[in-house]
């Protein structure tokens, strides 16, 4: 089966949504699944307001269909709900065709925090978004409840996994720091609630892994804080399993697929009793939830680096693919152009 997916997060981009997709590429290749992307690459951008870092692809609809045909994907599933999409939808509706999405990113929250936008006209425009697809596929069960009673429907989980063997803890290195060392992995911006962590009266020292728009601001109010900028591959997953307690600051993020990468590496986490940290915690202990994130950080480094590591190594990216091919499955299209989930119904009805 060939599934395109359209993707307005990609390289040189460095999030949660390309590591993931990319992860899953290469678990569903050994499924015997070839995924191609259909990406901003080849379109011209525009720089994100308010975040000069991150930019958009100003797509055509004539090079989309095109792009579409060219691939001839048995399923489309779109991942993000920016102009790529946007477009990938609207070819998929003008053609009658049936597709899957996935919610990733809690973009009423993120632009409530810039702009003063009601974060439920962004939730009614991400319902009509998602709406129209067969399937709309949610990291997490309180995620998915949320979404529910928020008037989403047709919801399905795709659980993440991580590269167990690129994150583990044999790969730690000494960074001369003063121990303990806690770190926080991710985009350095308003929405990831830096700051909170930042804040905190530790011992030892806070580590800040990762770029942004508010890296500038960050380091001049937190001179004491190590800011290592982007760090990726083996360097990323040296430093990772070189710290004591991953502290995990958000309150918006869907999941927070560098939980699993800090598990994977021996490493527990510390993090407010929010949507991700709850679903990838739960009662497990290899982290602490509280609303006193200090204390949560200083309860972390009580925690087993075994434990953490063994509960990583259940979560794969091939259970992860697995479940997406099982979604996307829904709305293949067979070689007469039908879907083969209306052909599984009627082939049903008439044995």
């Amino acid at each position: 089966m060939r599934v395109l997916i359209a993707t307005d997060a990609w390289p040189p981009q460095v999030n949660g949504v390309v590591r993931t997709l990319t992860s899953l590429a290469r678990a569903a290749q050994g499924l015997g699944v070839s995924i191609e992307f259909l990406s901003p690459d080849g379109f011209p951008t525009v720089p994100v307001p308010t975040y000069p870092g991150l930019r958009l692809a100003v797509p055509s609809r004539r090079k989309i269909a095109r792009l579409i045909e060219d691939a001839k994907p048995d399923a489309i599933h779109i991942a993000t709900e920016g102009p790529i999409g946007h477009s990938v939808r609207a070819y998929c509706i003008r053609r009658g065709r049936p597709f899957t999405t996935s919610y990733t990113t809690r973009f009423p929250e993120y632009i409530a925090a810039r702009a003063p936008i009601p974060e439920s006209w962004i939730y009614a425009a991400l319902r009509r978004f998602h709406g129209a697809a067969t399937v709309t596929m949610v990291a997490t069960p309180s995620l998915t409840n949320e979404l529910r009673e928020r008037g989403f429907s047709n919801l399905g989980m795709w659980t993440r996994g991580v590269d167990t063997e690129k994150f583990r803890p044999d790969r730690a290195i000494d960074p001369g720091f003063p121990r303990p060392i806690f770190v926080c992995l991710g985009r350095v911006a308003v929405e990831k609630n830096l700051d909170a962590f930042l804040a905190l009266d530790l011992p030892g020292t806070k580590v800040v892994i990762g770029k942004g728009p508010m890296e500038g601001e960050l380091k001049r109010r937190f001179p004491d804080a190590k800011f290592l900028g982007q760090l990726e591959n083996g360097t990323l997953a040296a430093h990772l399993a070189a710290a004591d307690v991953f502290v995990f600051p958000s309150r918006t993020d869907t999941f927070g697929v560098v939980q699993l990468e800090a598990l994977a590496s021996g490493v527990p986490i510390a993090a407010f009793p929010v949507t991700g940290p709850k679903d990838v915690i739960g009662d497990n202990p290899i982290g602490v939830l509280n609303e006193d994130l200090r204390a949560a950080c200083l309860g972390a480094l009580q925690i087993s680096r075994e434990a953490c590591r063994e509960f990583a190594l259940r979560h794969s990216w091939e259970n992860s693919a697995h479940q997406f091919i099982a979604h996307v499955r829904k709305v293949a299209i067979n070689r007469f152009g039908e879907s083969s989930a209306a052909g599984q119904v009627t082939a049903t009805a008439h044995g």
